[in-house]
């Protein structure tokens, strides 16, 4: 990546960062908001769908006076797949990047994904890696593939960070509530069959962290089993739509099918 490239530094195009909270811990959201506000490339938006019953995220949310977030209270919790679809939808930038209301970013992230954007990319993933608050420490860095299909239709290798051009979300329709549980690895298989395996790039670098505690996924996959269900079905979909002829099973490893 050079940072001399003038439309880079720029921000030639905005992205819009798609977050839905609920009942977020406030140490964990401040993280998440500072982390999206400094990043090196500024040409975003911060939109936050709310779907708590109280004021808790939104008091958070105003400590930060800056005009590039946007908070949005929900009047009910409709959960995963629709409370991001509901972030979506005041989204104005030329691309979504998905980030969990508890995890936070790299301060080039939208940098590095803007760059392979500049390179032709129309659907952009990084590596992640995991991150235990209580102890301050980083670990278990995942350092993804490259595309590969046959292992994407395995297992949601992809994951975070996520970024789509806001066309090809529109035209896949969302995320489907059906499928909560596994509706990214639903959206991103969808928004893939739109762009074309070619138009997808992997940036090789730990851009991401995943937050682990006692109900994350990352910290304890068994803490939510229906999403390994809901995934197994996700995969079930695409054989339908795409009239293939086969069956899904899960494996003895959650997540791979």
């Amino acid at each position: 990546l050079s940072l001399s490239n003038r439309s880079l530094k720029a921000g030639e195009f905005k992205f819009s960062v798609i977050v839905p909270a609920y009942a977020t811990e406030p140490e964990y959201l401040r993280l998440m908001i500072l982390s999206v506000l400094r990043q090196t490339y500024g040409n975003l938006e911060l939109i936050i769908a709310d779907g708590t019953e109280n004021n808790m995220v939104e008091n958070v949310v105003k400590e930060f006076d800056d005009k590039r977030i946007i908070y949005r209270h929900l009047e009910e919790n409709k959960g995963i797949s629709e409370n991001t679809n509901a972030a979506i939808a005041y989204a104005t930038g030329k691309y979504l990047t998905f980030l969990d209301h508890d995890d936070f970013l790299e301060r080039d992230a939208l940098m590095e994904t803007a760059a392979a954007i500049s390179r032709g990319a129309r659907i952009v993933y990084t590596d992640e890696d995991k991150f235990d608050g209580d102890k301050n420490r980083y670990f278990c860095p995942n350092r993804k593939t490259d595309f590969n299909k046959d292992m994407f239709l395995s297992n949601n290798y992809i994951c975070h960070l996520f970024t789509v051009s806001k066309g090809i979300a529109d035209k896949v329709g969302g995320f489907r509530k059906e499928f909560d549980g596994a509706q990214d690895y639903d959206f991103i298989l969808r928004c893939i069959e739109v762009a074309g395996e070619d138009k997808v790039c992997h940036v090789p670098k730990v851009l991401y962290h995943w937050r682990t505690h006692s109900k994350s996924t990352a910290s304890n996959p068994a803490s939510k089993k229906y999403a390994y269900e809901s995934g197994r079905r996700v995969l079930e979909d695409y054989l339908n739509r795409n009239k293939l002829a086969g069956s899904v099973a899960n494996t003895g490893h959650l997540g791979f099918y």
